[in-house]
C-alpha cells in the first residue's frame, strides 16, 4: 500500500479514536535529558510555546561547529547541553551556545580511554546524596565517566574515570536508568568475530552488572535454532544507539540486529534467535523475559535499529503500554509491552524461496496484517519510473540499465538473493527496500498524549546475486557488473548497488560509486517517486493516518521535486503540534503539523542534517530547537 499526502480529515478521525493520556513527567518539561529525550524512546518533548501557529517565526539563535563530521544529539540538563565532538566532549550554554567546560581525550590513541569518543551522543546520571552528576559517554572499549559541573573524569569510576567493557566497542550511547548504564556492541558484520552481547554497568563504579548472550551457547534456549553455526558467530549486535526502559516494570527493551553473512547464512541454518528481535530482559539483573523475532533467518540485512518508543494506548476499550518497533524491513509491530504478544494480528506469511546451493531459507515471516509496509516492499516492470515522473534521460537511463541487468527480479517482500554462475549472463536480483532500509537509526518518534507514532520512511533498493568465491565460505553477496565500472559489493569490496541510474542519463565513469554520479549527476531510483515519506501511524487502530513526501531533488525539473529525499535519521515531535526532521539531503529543517502532515517551516541549513532533531527549554524560558547539521549545532527560536 502506498500513501502520498493522505491529509486532513483521515488525520482527524484517527485521532478522535484514540484516549488521550497523560504524557510522563520523568523529568523537568525543559530537558531533554537522553538521545530520545525520555528512558521510554519517545523523542516527544511536552514544550508548545513553539507552535503551529507561530513555528513561521522561527529563526537562528546560535551555532556552534563541532570541528568534525558525525551524527550526535546533544541533551540538555538545567540549560546545559552536553555533547561529544571528536575527541573532545563539550558542555555549552544551551541559551547562548557560549562554552562552559571542554573535555579533551588525550593523544596518542594508546592513552587511558584510547581517543574514538561516540558521535552519536552520551548519557546523563544525575547523581544522588553521595555522588554528584555525571556524563557518561563511550571511548572505543571503555566507558569514560564525566563530573558534570567540571568535565572532569570521576576517579572512583573504573580507573581514574574509564571502565573497561570487553571485547567489543560501542558507538552508541549509555542508556542510564536509574544507578544502571546499558550498552551494546558495536561488533560489526564479521561471520566470525567477537559477540555482539549488549552489557550493563553500575554508574557508580564501572563495574559489570550483567551480559545478555544474543546468540545462545548450547544448552542455553533457542541454540538450536541455528543449526550448529552458532560457534563465533558475527553481527547479532545491539549496535542501535539506546535501548528503551520501562522504570515501573524494572524491564529493558534490547534492539537486536542481524546475524553475518548479511545476505549469506547457509553456515547458519535456522531461525537464528536472537537476531533480528526485539529483547526484553530484567533491567538489573539482565535475566530474559520475552523475545519477538521481526525476521527468521535474515539473508535482507534489515537489522534493528531501535527498540522503539514505548507508550500507553487503548485498543478495544482496554489501556496497555506498547512498544512500536520497525526496523530496516520498514514492517511496524506493536508489542505488548509486558507479555511481548503483538497487539494486531501478525501472521506467518509464506514468503519467496531462493535457489543457492547450501542456503537454507525460513518459509515464512511475520508480517502485521493491519499495519502496511511503511516504504516499497515490491516491484514490477509497470513500477519503472517514466519521462513525466522525472526526466527522459532519467527514464532512458534506467531502462538502460534494465536490459543490461537481464530485468531485475522482484517476487515481493523478502526476495532472496539469486545464484549466479560465473560467466552465465546477468540475472538480477532487487530487494526492496534495501540498503539502509526502510527505518534504520533514527527510529519513531511518538506522542503519548496521542498515540500517534511518525517515522522517516525511505525507499531504497539493492541489486545483487550469490555466486560462488574462493575462501573460507562458499557463497557470498555480490553485486551486479552491469554499469560501466568496476563490480561493487556490499561485503567489503565497495559500495552498495541500488537500482538507480543518473539523472541527466550520463552514466559515471569507471570506478566511480553506484550512489555517486563520478561527474556530478544525482543518481536517482528506477521506480515511480515517491522515495521517502514522513508518515503518522494511530498505535491505538495500526492504521497509518497521514505520509507526505520528505525532501526534494532540485535537480529535476519545477513541479517534479517533490519527490521524497530522505536518508537515516528520525523525526521528533512536541506538544505544540509539530514534527521537526532533518534526515534529507537537500540541506533543509523542516516543522510538519502533527495532525495532518502539512508542512509548516523550513529552513536552509549549510549541510544536511543526517542527525535526530531534540528540543529543550533555556533558563531565559525560550523553547529552543536544536539539530546536528553536518558537523554544527544549529539552535532555532522564536523571534
Amino acid at each position: 500500500m502506498r500513501l502520498a499526502g493522505i491529509l486532513g480529515m483521515a488525520a482527524m478521525s484517527a485521532l478522535a479514536v484514540g484516549q488521550a493520556v497523560a504524557a510522563p513527567a520523568d523529568m523537568p518539561a525543559g530537558d531533554w535529558r537522553t538521545i530520545n529525550r525520555d528512558l521510554a524512546g519517545t523523542r516527544y518533548s511536552p514544550l508548545d510555546q513553539i507552535n503551529r501557529a507561530n513555528v513561521g517565526q522561527l529563526k537562528l539563535a546560535w551555532s556552534y561547529p563541532l570541528k568534525t563530521f558525525n551524527t550526535v544529539v546533544p541533551i540538555v540538563v538545567g540549560s546545559v547541553m552536553y555533547f561529544p565532538a571528536g575527541s573532545r566532549v563539550v558542555a555549552l550554554d544551551a541559551d547562548t551556545g557560549k562554552e562552559i567546560w571542554v573535555h579533551e581525550e588525550p593523544k596518542p590513541t594508546g592513552a587511558p580511554g584510547g581517543g574514538g569518543l561516540s558521535g552519536r551522543g552520551l548519557g546523563y546520571w544525575p547523581g544522588d546524596a553521595q555522588d554528584g552528576p555525571r556524563i557518561l559517554v563511550m571511548d572505543g572499549k571503555k566507558l569514560l565517566a564525566l563530573d558534570a559541573k567540571t568535565g572532569q573524569p570521576v576517579p572512583g569510576f573504573g580507573e581514574g574515570g574509564y571502565a573497561a567493557v570487553g571485547q567489543s566497542a560501542y558507538g552508541g550511547t549509555p542508556t542510564i536508568a536509574g544507578d544502571i548504564a546499558i550498552i551494546g556492541a558495536a561488533s560489526l558484520e564479521n561471520p566470525q568475530g567477537d559477540p555482539g552481547n549488549p552489557r550493563a554497568f553500575d554508574v557508580r563504579t564501572g563495574k559489570k552488572l550483567w551480559e545478555f548472550q544474543t546468540v545462545p551457547k548450547p544448552g542455553q534456549p533457542y541454540n538450536a535454532t541455528w543449526g550448529g553455526g552458532w560457534k563465533d558467530r558475527g553481527g547479532t549486535n545491539m549496535w542501535g544507539f539506546a535501548a528503551t526502559v520501562d522504570m515501573k516494570t524494572g524491564t529493558a527493551y534490547l534492539p537486536i540486529g542481524n546475524p553475518a553473512h548479511n545476505y549469506w547464512g547457509g553456515d547458519r541454518p535456522g531461525n537464528d534467535v536472537y537476531g533480528n528481535s526485539l529483547v526484553a530482559v530484567d533491567l538489573k539483573t539482565g535475566k530474559y523475559k520475552w523475545h519477538f523475532q521481526t525476521v527468521h533467518h535474515d539473508l535482507w540485512d534489515t537489522d534493528m535499529p531501535s527498540a522503539g518508543p514505548l507508550i500507553p494506548v487503548t485498543i478495544g476499550g482496554k489501556q496497555e503500554n506498547v512498544i512500536a518497533n520497525v526496523s530496516k524491513s520498514s514492517w511496524m509491530y506493536f508489542f505488548n509491552a509486558q507479555t511481548g504478544k503483538p497487539v494486531f494480528p501478525v501472521k506467518e506469511t509464506p514468503v519467496p524461496k531462493g535457489n543457492v546451493p547450501g542456503e537454507w531459507y525460513s518459509p515464512t515471516q511475520p508480517i502485521p496484517q493491519v499495519t502496511p509496509a511503511l516504504s516499497r516492499t515490491s516491484f514490477t516492470k509497470a513500477d519503472m519510473v517514466t519521462a513525466a515522473d522525472t526526466t527522459p534521460e532519467h527514464a532512458k537511463a534506467c531502462q538502460e540499465l534494465w536490459d543490461r541487468s537481464g530485468g531485475f527480479i522482484n517476487e515481493g517482500p523478502f526476495t532472496p538473493f539469486g545464484f549466479h554462475k560465473q560467466g552465465d549472463p546477468p540475472k538480477s536480483y532487487l530487494q526492496l527496500p534495501g540498503g539502509t532500509g526502510g527505518v534504520n537509526w533514527g527510529g519513531p518518534a511518538a506522542d503519548p498524549t496521542t498515540g500517534l507514532v511518525y517515522v522517516n520512511a525511505q525507499d531504497t533498493s539493492l541489486v545483487g546475486w550469490v555466486e560462488k568465491t574462493q575462501g573460507d565460505k562458499p557463497y557470498s553477496f555480490d553485486a551486479t557488473a552491469i554499469v560501466p565500472y568496476d563490480r561493487a559489493s556490499v561485503d567489503g569490496k565497495g559500495p552498495f548497488f541500488s537500482f538507480s541510474a543518473p539523472v541527466d542519463g550520463k552514466w559515471p565513469t569507471k570506478g566511480a560509486g553506484a550512489f555517486g554520479g563520478g561527474g556530478g549527476s544525482a543518481m536517482l531510483p528506477c521506480y515511480k517517486p515517491p522515495w521517502g515519506q514522513l508518515e503518522a501511524i494511530d498505535a491505538h487502530t495500526g492504521k497509518i493516518v497521514w505520509a507526505v513526501p520528505l525532501g526534494i531533488h532540485s535537480e529535476l525539473p519545477e513541479g517534479k521535486q517533490l519527490t521524497g529525499n530522505s536518508g537515516s535519521a528520525g523525526p521528533t515531535v512536541t506538544a505544540g503540534g509539530l514534527v521537526f526532521v532533518g534526515a534529507t539531503n537537500d540541506k533543509l529543517f523542516r516543522a510538519f503539523d502533527s495532525k495532518t502532515g502539512k508542512e509548516l517551516w523550513e529552513a536552509q541549513l549549510g549541510n544536511n542534517a543526517n542527525a535526530n532533531p531534540m528540543s529543550y527549554r533555556g533558563n531565559s524560558g525560550k523553547q529552543y530547537v536544536a539539530i546536528n547539521a553536518g558537523g554544527t549545532i544549529v539552535a532555532y527560536t522564536l523571534t
